[in-house]
């Protein structure tokens, strides 16, 4: 176990950079991530498909592919201690115990081979030690916390004899099972219909105030943020281009990624049939990364190739809001 410092973030990140062997050579799938969560906060990551968001909790659990994988500079702090000096059974004990993950793809995350009883079960005799009848018990109650009708029948299933919502809900279950002080939720409402969705979001916040635990919600969705988060990061092409409260983030988008994640928004007093607002082109592939500012040739606006060559500097322009100050990008 991991001890607390009543003064530090329950998670605090820093400079995290993160790199991939590929058959282009290497490649720097997150460069000096930083952000903080504190005890009982909602943490929402956004950005496009490709930014580094899955990344990140991966880094965090510890759980990036081997030997591809590796995190080349930067550190973790969890409790006040950094994880990445851990050796592996002490990270085995933690995952599960004190940091929960929900996968991104129910489907992917279950074992389709082994009845829902047994998947539940086992983040007990793992954690707990607890006998067969015991975990059991436990099961059951957790499917039960979490909303999903006769837990006792579906303990005999297997996964795909249940809904969308019901395997992600079983998810959520095992991820909370030994009430983890942090969870990380790997876009949990992917695939799922808006009900359903707004269900699943719903159990969190409640399983949220019944525990007291922390959530890192990890989206590309700016309506599930606004919804449900404390704080905000914003990403692109791995880095952390803007962080903030929510509710100053939305009412002061900085830099011209942000703003134009909001824009592309449907609004209700907008003008009917009026056609989405979009951002042109593509988050570049990680081969062809810069390492000056990375979204300058997708805002639309003039920049120098000196812009592409230096980095921005990052700068805390209020409290808590801080933004990667790039000249063309940065606007106050």
């Amino acid at each position: 176990m991991i001890e607390n410092n009543q003064n530090a973030p329950l998670l605090e990140i820093k400079d995290l950079s993160v790199r991939f062997k590929t058959d282009e050579g290497d490649v720097e799938a997150l460069d000096k991530v930083s952000f903080e969560i504190q005890a009982g906060q909602t943490v929402g990551v956004v950005g496009e498909s490709g930014c580094g968001k899955s990344v990140t909790a991966y880094s965090i659990m510890r759980l990036l592919p081997r030997p591809t994988g590796k995190i080349t500079h930067g550190s973790i702090f969890f409790k006040g201690k950094n994880i990445l000096d851990l050796s592996t059974d002490a990270m085995r004990d933690i995952r599960g115990n004190e940091i929960g993950m929900i996968f991104q793809e129910p489907m992917n995350a279950l074992n389709p081979v082994q009845k829902i009883g047994k998947q539940v079960s086992e983040v007990f005799h793992l954690h707990d030690a607890n006998g067969n009848h015991q975990a059991w018990s436990r099961s059951i109650e957790m499917l039960k916390a979490v909303g999903i009708p006769s837990p006792e029948d579906r303990m005999h299933e297997y996964p795909h004899q249940l809904s969308g919502g019901m395997r992600q809900r079983v998810v959520i279950a095992m991820a909370l099972a030994c009430k983890p002080k942090l969870i990380i939720a790997d876009e949990p409402t992917t695939a799922l219909d808006v009900t359903v969705q707004a269900q699943i979001l719903d159990l969190l916040q409640n399983l949220q105030k019944e525990t007291g635990c922390s959530i890192l919600l990890i989206t590309h969705d700016l309506g599930v943020i606004a919804e449900t988060c404390d704080e905000v990061c914003v990403m692109y092409a791995g880095r952390m281009v803007e962080r903030a409260k929510t509710v100053d983030l939305f009412a002061h988008p900085t830099h011209a990624y942000t703003r134009g994640l909001l824009s592309s928004i449907p609004r209700l007093d907008g003008v009917p049939k009026t056609k989405l607002v979009a951002i042109e082109g593509m988050v570049p592939s990680l081969s062809e990364l810069k390492p000056g500012c990375r979204f300058a040739p997708r805002s639309g606006l003039d920049h120098s190739q000196e812009m592409l060559e230096q980095r921005p500097p990052y700068l805390e322009i209020s409290p808590s809001h801080w933004v990667e100050a790039c000249p063309v990008c940065f606007n106050p």
